[in-house]
This record gives C-alpha cells, structure tokens and sequence, in this order.
C-alpha cells in the first residue's frame, strides 16, 4: 500500500513515465529552436532505462536524424564493439547526447550529410533536460564519449587528455571521459599502430567504468592489450 507523502518508487515504469515526459517537454521547449542553428528532428535516447551505465556523446548526426536513435552507422557499431569486450550488448546500456537535435551548417538547406560538433551555447540549452535524464536514471557511472561531450556535461573547457584519468561528477553521479568511438575509427584507418594506442587508452577508460558499475572483470578483460 503507498503511504501518502512518500516518495514514488524509482522503479522501471516509474523511469519510463518520467523519461517520456522529459521528451515531451524537450520536443515542445522554444530554447533550442530559438537559437536557429539546430534541425527540427528530435533524436531522445535509447537502451535501459534501469542501466547501471549511461553512455553520452556530443550529438547526432544525419544518419541519426534518420533513424532516430544515438550511435547508429559506423560510430555506433564501433560502441557496440566496445559493450561486446565488456561482456555487454547495446541493451544493456543507455545511451545519450547531450544536444537532442542535429546541429545545422548555414540554414540547413544544403548540408547533406555532413555534420558539425554542437556549440557550447547548443549544449547549454539542452543541458537541463539531460541534467532530468541522468537524475531519473541514476546509473552508477556516466561515461562521456569525446572532448565535446565532456565540455557539454562538466561545462568548462578542456583537452581530453586533461580530462582522461580521472573520474568527475555530474549532478552525484560519477563520470569518464574517454575517446569518442569516431575517433577510434580515424586512428585505426591512419595506421595499425595507431589504431591499437587508441583502443588500449580507451579500454583502460572501460575497466574504470566497470569498476565504478560493479561489473565482474575476468582476468582475460584485464589483460587485454598487455
């Protein structure tokens, strides 16, 4: 029996109820149309809204605008390829931007496919709707996915390699920043080497995460790339 005055149970539907209604007041908030420089296409989130890891990148592209889902296309598989070594699948996480819509280049008409990372003055509008997200989720780790993204949810300015290493808050919640899956992409078509650097610092990034989720590490995860 609920006691009057307590407070709801946090519990799946109660996570799903409150989420729906986040997306709701987002599609509906004049603050990012205002700016003129962000599509109509509202791209939320996806994954488990009970998830002990919330994954949250900068923002999405054409081919998410398509889809209407963060990290489709090549990044997205490159993600998946990444949960897959931690002995996770795509739904098992939750998976973010911190801008919902894609941003523009000029007025929009004829950007095609190419993309841009969102502005800070972008991400500030969208900020307090992803601030509701992460507190309704309340994962025990947030994980952002490149320098823009870090810049997004700490709010300052920064190398990533500043903001590697060391494990930040957001609203109590604690955060990793680590490489954007794009970028693993890029050094891995520049050399063999190169490529291999950048998934062992990212995977170092990873066992942190696991390690501040409460997932089991085996001995086999923990000698990846040694």
């Amino acid at each position: 029996m609920a006691v009057a005055g307590a407070a709801p149970e946090r519990d799946e539907a109660w996570r799903r109820a409150r989420l729906n209604d986040i997306f709701k007041r987002l599609k509906q908030s004049a603050e990012p149309r205002d700016l003129g420089s962000l599509s109509e296409t509202l791209v939320f989130a996806s994954g488990n809204p009970s998830a002990s890891i919330v994954f949250v990148g900068e923002a999405p592209g054409a081919e998410e605008e398509r889809m209407r889902k963060p990290f489709v296309g090549p990044a997205g598989q490159k993600l998946e390829q990444i949960l897959k070594a931690m002995a996770l699948e795509r739904a098992d996480v939750y998976i973010s931007n911190v801008v919902k819509f894609r941003p523009k280049i000029g007025d929009g008409r004829f950007q095609g496919e190419r993309n841009r990372p969102p502005t800070h003055e972008e991400m500030a509008t969208c900020l307090p709707f992803l601030r509701e997200e992460i507190e309704t989720l309340r994962p025990r780790v947030v994980v952002a996915l490149g320098r823009t993204a870090a810049e997004g949810l700490l709010e300052r300015g920064g190398a990533i390699s500043a903001f590697r290493g060391a494990t930040h808050d957001f609203g109590g919640v604690p955060v990793v920043v680590t490489y954007h899956p794009s970028y693993l992409l890029r050094q891995e078509s520049a050399s063999k080497e190169e490529g291999k650097r950048a998934k062992r610092l990212v995977w170092e990034d990873m066992l942190r995460v696991m390690e501040l989720a409460g997932l089991p590490i085996s001995d086999r995860q923990r000698r990846f790339f040694q």
